[in-house]
């Protein structure tokens, strides 16, 4: 069987140059979500547009999210008729957009939606991650019910990480994988 499709989230403002997740679009094909407006993030569009794309890709998929990416993929999936076409998510670096000084950047995506995921996933946090607390990224995995991966001190696991294409992710990405 092929590997699925991998969706990249990316969060609020994209993800740029040096992003892992630009790397993988780049050197592995993963196929980013665009959004209509990456600087007003609007929760409902983001949801209609993630819900598209499954809908209209060819099998199977994972998804590779990241910060706001995380809310969204929480968010789509506890209303979205198509989880079953979810193989499992890669959720990094959570943005908490419950905390006051994130919700008046974006507002419009609190409350963050807390049911456990219909599907496989794998929340990667570090522990000194600007826009989300260790514990805070714990409680997150616990209430999705995904497997929460301490990478130790990496910021907000972006391209400022210096990651590069990171083996490591994506290896945890492929571990989601149905390939029987």
């Amino acid at each position: 069987m092929k590997f699925p499709t991998v969706l990249l989230l990316p969060g609020w403002q994209n993800s740029g140059a040096g992003h892992w997740q630009t790397e993988w679009e780049q050197v592995h094909g993963d196929q980013r979500v665009q959004q209509h407006d990456w600087m007003r993030p609007l929760r409902g569009d983001w949801s209609a547009r993630l819900e598209e794309v499954v809908a209209e890709a060819p099998g199977p998929v994972l998804l590779a999210a990241h910060s706001l990416g995380c809310i969204l993929v929480a968010w789509w999936a506890a209303h979205t008729r198509h989880a079953h076409r979810v193989q499992g998510a890669l959720l990094v670096a959570p943005g908490d957009v419950e905390r006051p000084d994130l919700a008046a950047q974006i507002p419009g995506w609190a409350p963050i939606a807390r049911q456990a995921l219909p599907f496989p996933a794998v929340l990667v946090a570090s522990r000194n991650d600007p826009y989300c607390g260790f514990e805070r990224a714990q409680a997150l995995a616990a209430g999705w019910g995904a497997r929460c991966i301490d990478h130790g001190e990496r910021g907000h696991i972006n391209a400022e990480s210096g990651l590069g294409i990171w083996p490591e992710g994506r290896a945890m990405l492929q571990s989601l994988a149905n390939t029987d």
